[in-house]
């Protein structure tokens, strides 16, 4: 399967700024004209939606109110996100037909979220940190001091404690001067000693839906003190459409030659084992349901896919690469995932029980829904082989991770 190839960064720019002066006067008195010798263009003019939406979307028990954020490229897709842990609500894109349909598992209501906050949570869509996935002994040692974290999955730490960034609420703003883009930037202060972490953290997310159907997610991040920091999306995608069913069908696609072994409790063993062989090679196209099942030791306590692949190529370059490629045979929905991150945690939807409502008011079951989690490894301050956490005063953490949809014939 061939990777579809990224555009160029998107990079705020002053449109009118880089004409000439006379040009620029011209465009001006235009825009003054045009609306009042032509009516009809005034009329498609005020019913064009707009690029950028913000609305309330509920309040919080402390009585916070939440808002919605749409972003609408000029193809017509959607993207929505909440300021509340800046959970992705929905993403709209057509089928090889060109009918739309949200291809993120997501909830109707702000209760739904807090609800799945509230009782553990499946983090549908959040912003996950400050540290995605999983610290044993909810415990780490940095610079001969020891910390100690919220044991949310006892005896170990999962997705940043108990009142992780998913739980946090966001301040947003609108990105101005895109190019063929529209985007917001979400901010969060962590303050030192949350959930057991050190430093204060500084926290920048942007959103970033290009006119290609790109959604680019950019995270940066600075401390005051030195850190560790761990932070990925946890959307779950249903390429043919939330609460169509399974997902087992779709096929995937994953660029990574090798994974992270882990035991019972999906704890890194620290070994770096090669995919050959196994229910995890998926370096050629495989329905995710082939193998799902499989007797495998890795796949029993997890109950399918929960795992993370080592992405082939290095991390260290500031461009994207190829993570993995999932495709729905019946939509012709494609979604490429291009990131920066050295791993990708794949997980499909193990813990989905029923008793998570859709928008329909049906339930999500296991498999309605895969999660591609671009991040750094699970345990890794544990781990001196794998790539570092550690962030320090002075230093930027700069990730990006790209979703490219698209169709197949």
């Amino acid at each position: 399967m061939t990777a579809h190839p990224l555009p160029p960064a998107v990079e705020p720019r002053h449109f009118f700024s880089r004409l000439p002066h006379k040009l620029a006067l011209g465009f001006g008195v235009l825009a003054v004209l045009v609306p009042s010798f032509s009516p009809s263009w005034k009329k498609a003019h005020a019913e064009a939606p707009p690029r950028f939406l913000a609305e309330p979307f509920g309040k919080l028990a402390n009585g916070q109110p939440v808002s919605r954020y749409t972003l609408r490229n000029a193809k017509g897709m959607i993207v929505q996100f909440l300021s509340y842990g800046g959970v992705i609500s929905a993403i709209i894109t057509p089928d090889k037909n060109g009918k739309p349909a949200n291809v993120v598992l997501s909830f109707p209501t702000l209760e739904g979220y807090t609800r799945d906050s509230a009782e553990g949570g499946l983090f549908f869509g959040a912003l996950v940190g400050r540290y995605a996935n999983r610290i044993a002994g909810a415990a780490f040692d940095l610079d001969g001091q020891h910390y100690t974290l919220s044991p949310t999955e006892p005896p170990n730490t999962l997705h940043g404690g108990v009142k992780g960034f998913d739980k946090k609420l966001w301040s947003v703003r609108e990105l101005s001067g895109l190019s063929h883009a529209t985007g917001a930037e979400l901010t969060l202060v962590s303050p030192n000693g949350d959930e057991g972490f050190p430093g204060t953290l500084t926290v920048h997310v942007s959103y970033i839906l290009d006119d290609s159907n790109h959604l680019n997610i950019h995270y940066r991040a600075s401390t005051d003190r030195p850190t560790i920091l761990n932070l990925t999306n946890h959307s779950y995608f249903n390429l043919a459409g939330e609460g169509s069913g399974t997902v087992e069908n779709h096929v995937l696609r994953v660029n990574a030659d090798h994974y992270t072994p882990a035991d019972a409790a999906s704890i890194p063993t620290g070994a770096i084992a090669s995919v050959e062989n196994t229910p995890l090679d998926f370096r050629t196209p495989h329905r995710i349901g082939e193998r799902l099942r499989s007797t495998f030791a890795q796949m029993r306590a997890p109950r399918g896919y929960d795992h993370n692949w080592v992405i082939n190529g290095s991390s260290s370059s500031p461009t994207p690469r190829l993570a993995a490629t999932l495709t729905d045979p019946d939509s012709g929905r494609t979604l490429s995932v291009f990131t920066t991150q050295p791993g990708i945690q794949i997980y499909t939807g193990n813990g989905l029980n029923g008793r998570y409502a859709r928008p329909s008011g049906r339930t999500y079951r296991q498999t309605d829904g895969i999660a591609l989690e671009t991040q750094h490894f699970p345990d890794s301050p544990h781990h001196p082989n794998f790539p570092s956490t550690v962030l320090r005063p002075g230093q930027m953490f700069d990730q990006t991770t790209v979703f490219a949809f698209g169709v197949s014939p």
